[in-house]
């Protein structure tokens, strides 16, 4: 079964109303049947659960249509601790013109917390969608002038 194409933008800020309407566009012209917007930065809500140990890895609250919330760090209890040193924060998840649940988007960003190859922690706060851009503009922000055009993500790895 051949699956339909499908898009999926991680910000760390709100998307405005001209970027939804700029990217809607280019989606409709290239015939891209599912779309989904999502927008990621930290939380300050917490949880706590009886016993020891933070809440686990995964636990997803869902507020309401549009914003939930997912712990990407926390107790794992296949080792039955929490290999972290600090209380973990919570991953805020504002989902906008979404094909997909939230749920379904939490499960993807929680398995691209787990796909930066240049670490030895197998799990990380941010998706890897999120971290890596983060970490290329840090290196982009100290050239002068204007950046060569180096597309390839091993450049900055």
């Amino acid at each position: 079964m051949k699956r339909a194409p499908r898009v999926v933008i991680h910000k760390s800020s709100l998307f405005s109303k001209i970027e939804r309407e700029a990217m809607e566009k280019a989606i409709a012209d290239e015939r891209i049947s599912r779309r989904d917007f999502v927008t990621l930065d930290r939380s300050f809500t917490r949880f706590f659960r009886v016993g020891a140990y933070p809440p686990l890895r995964g636990t997803f609250v869902n507020f309401d249509d549009e914003r939930s919330i997912l712990y990407t760090k926390g107790s794992v209890d296949f080792f039955k601790l929490y290999p972290g040193l600090y209380v973990p924060k919570t991953l805020s998840i504002r989902t906008q013109a979404c094909d997909q649940t939230a749920r379904q988007i939490a499960g993807e960003i929680l398995a691209l917390t787990k796909l930066n190859w240049n670490n030895t922690q197998f799990d990380s706060f941010y998706p890897i969608t999120l971290k890596a851009a983060r970490q290329v503009g840090d290196i982009l922000r100290h050239l002068d002038g204007k950046p060569p055009e180096l597309t390839r993500y091993a450049y900055y790895m």
